[in-house]
């Protein structure tokens, strides 16, 4: 069974910068079919929202219009590990992030995804 496992969250000053990594665990992307990798957050009382995503080649890469020219998507299928670099963070990027798998074409709907990791903390002070 592959578990996704996030890590790199914490707590960051508004216009700080933070990366998160999402490791694939037990087998490969390869092996389960991970085309695309996306990243999604949750704040309380909120929906998950759909961040970025990433095809296989790295080639074609989708972000949220609020995440655009800040959040860049990035995948090493060597390490089986996909990252997320935040920068000039705002108090309202604060969630949980999580990262997800899927076969196929990219999407930017949650429950397009078949594998997911537990999440990680990002938290923005103003």
């Amino acid at each position: 069974q592959v578990q996704l496992v996030e890590s790199g969250g914490g707590l960051v000053q508004a216009g700080g910068s933070l990366r998160l990594s999402c490791a694939a665990s037990g087998r490969t992307f390869r092996t389960y079919g991970m085309d695309a990798m996306g990243w999604f957050r949750q704040a309380p009382g909120s929906e998950r929202e759909f961040v970025a995503a990433i095809n296989w080649s790295g080639g074609s890469t989708y972000y949220a219009d609020s995440v655009k020219g800040r959040f860049t998507i990035s995948r090493e299928n060597a390490k089986n590990t996909v990252y997320l670099q935040m920068n000039s963070l705002k108090p309202e990027d604060t969630a949980v992030y999580y990262c997800a798998g899927k076969r196929g074409i990219l999407r930017r709907t949650a429950n397009a995804y078949d594998y997911w990791g537990q999440g990680t903390q990002v938290t923005v002070s103003s």
